[in-house]
């Protein structure tokens, strides 16, 4: 099948040759004519075509999409007189809801940079981001005003909010009184930024792109079957990659996304069920807690509807994959990529049934070569270095670094090989970052917060194993002679200066760590833990 029969297929799969009203295709046009691919142009359009369709239902009840866009509008409208603008840099520190995605729209429709933090961050991580992301706003959930102690207030508007006892601006305030009118594009387009964890511990600002055409669509939805008008519970956060993507593109779909604020099991099977939905977006956690749901829970839900889990945020083990599918519907598209590459390949049920733990094969438009240290493709069933090209990159870091480069292909930070078939494995990561419950932790961020313990001399973090969370961190810590520290004294001053997923689950004392002559820890003599 050529380009144009390929995209033919896949606008047809998500409903944009959907036959309607002429008025309405008009309008839609317009929209997306005028401010060219990117939320605010797919919202419009949306509430142009399906004005009267659920967009969103959440813990507050249901919207349209005519009163989604109409919310939308009047944010920005408030928005301005807060005097946000143009280029400025705003943070959202929110969980899935109505407000944090009328937030984002609004935002990027003034022209602002949106910083999506993650809900895990401490006081002191929101603190130095906003500082050096030069945030003129922040826009959070009442429940997270106790990190936001670094904060100036006037900085501060609330989204999701319980109760009015903070006594600051909320999003929907703002937004109250004004026009839902539309507005004018403005001359600089607002943009993304998501935060993934650097080798310092602090997290890096990675620029998200807005697609330039059609084509990044295209290659999602050819491996990603999703369907125009669709019902989508999307339980991975809103403010990760994986999430984002799949809001982002299903904007195209015109579908009805199911936000909850938490994730619980029960409820999204229960989702699943009411709602009759087609899409369950969740990170690899989320599926083995599914498959550990009450089984009074999943025997009473019937999750027949769903065609589509579409997982993706840290390692998939194969038997994961088919326990869900088992245990549900042969649904699992596991994506594989980054914040920085985009995609790099996604697994279908097929493969993942004949080919357990592979990353899947690689879209429409992409490029996957597995190279040796210099430089050389290698055949399939050779282990190399991962590197892609594909036209969903991100712009850079917000320090103006990037990533490293050969012939046009981005390195991945991955090794894998691909078999005969085709598929992709990845065998690890070329450095010692690991994957905790979808989000990436350094060892590094914990040894420095640590090693300022006044009582410990010396530590080295590792990742190991856990059944919960995929892996964790786990620390070796040397006392100072004289000085007394327990795990629950580590832990509880770990939780003070890291995230929550960065606080190690496990502690062992060392009267002292292995060294070898230039002051490194020869990590293989450690003692496992049990």
């Amino acid at each position: 099948m050529g380009d144009v029969g390929y995209k033919l297929k896949i606008l047809r799969q998500i409903g944009l040759l959907k036959v309607q009203p002429p008025h309405r295709l008009l309008k839609a046009g317009i929209k997306l004519a005028t401010w060219g691919p990117g939320f605010p142009s797919a919202v419009g359009a949306a509430a142009a075509r399906f004005p009267k369709q659920a967009a969103i239902i959440d813990d507050a009840g249901e919207l349209t999409w005519q009163e989604l866009s109409d919310e939308v509008n009047r944010a920005t409208a408030g928005l301005k007189q807060h005097r946000i603008g143009p280029g400025d840099s705003v943070a959202l520190l929110c969980r899935n809801h109505r407000h944090m995605v009328v937030a984002m729209v609004a935002l990027m429709q003034l022209g602002a940079k949106v910083l999506l933090l993650n809900t895990m961050a401490s006081a002191s991580q929101l603190g130095e981001l906003t500082r050096r992301e030069g945030a003129s706003g922040v826009i959070v959930d009442q429940e997270f005003l106790e990190v936001a102690t670094e904060l100036d207030r006037d900085q501060i508007v609330v989204a999701w909010q319980d109760d009015d006892s903070h006594g600051l601006p909320t999003l929907a305030g703002l937004a109250e009184g004004q026009s839902s009118s539309g507005h004018k594009k403005p001359e600089k387009s607002g943009g993304i930024v998501i935060f993934t964890s650097g080798t310092t511990g602090l997290p890096k600002g990675a620029n998200r792109k807005e697609p330039e055409n059609l084509d990044p669509l295209m290659a999602f939805f050819g491996a990603i079957p999703y369907s125009g008008n669709s019902t989508v519970v999307l339980a991975a956060p809103l403010f990760h990659s994986w999430g984002l993507l799949n809001f982002g593109f299903g904007l195209s779909t015109a579908p009805t996304y199911v936000l909850r604020r938490k994730f619980k099991p029960e409820q999204v099977l229960a989702d699943i069920d009411e709602y009759r939905a087609d899409v369950l977006v969740v990170v690899p956690l989320m599926m083995q807690r599914l498959v550990d749901a009450d089984p009074v829970a999943i025997e009473k839900t019937d999750v027949s509807s769903l065609k589509i889990t579409a997982s993706s945020g840290s390692a998939l083990a194969g038997d994961l994959a088919n326990h869900f599918m088992d245990t549900f519907t042969d649904s699992v598209y596991n994506f594989y990529g980054a914040t920085e590459t985009g995609w790099v390949s996604i697994a279908a049920p097929e493969d993942l049934r004949a080919a357990p733990g592979t990353a899947g094969r690689v879209p429409w438009r992409t490029v996957v070569k597995i190279l040796d240290t210099d430089g050389n493709e290698l055949p399939p069933g050779e282990t190399g270095v991962i590197y892609v090209g594909n036209e969903m990159q991100f712009g850079g870091y917000t320090d103006g670094n990037s990533k490293d480069f050969r012939d046009g292909l981005m390195h991945s930070g991955d090794l894998g090989y691909f078999d005969e078939d085709g598929r992709l494995f990845v065998a690890g990561r070329d450095d010692d970052m690991i994957v905790s419950g979808g989000e990436n932790v350094f060892p590094r961020e914990l040894e420095d917060a640590l090693i300022e313990h006044p009582a410990i001399t010396d530590v080295v973090v590792t990742g190991i194993e856990d059944k919960d969370w995929g892996q964790s961190l786990a620390a070796y810590v040397v006392v100072k002679d004289g000085e007394s520290v327990s795990q629950d004294d580590v832990v509880a001053h770990a939780k003070k200066h890291v995230a929550r997923f960065a606080v190690p689950r496990k502690v062992k004392f060392l009267d002292e760590l292995p060294r070898n002559p230039t002051g490194k820890v020869m990590k293989r003599e450690l003692p496992e833990f049990d």
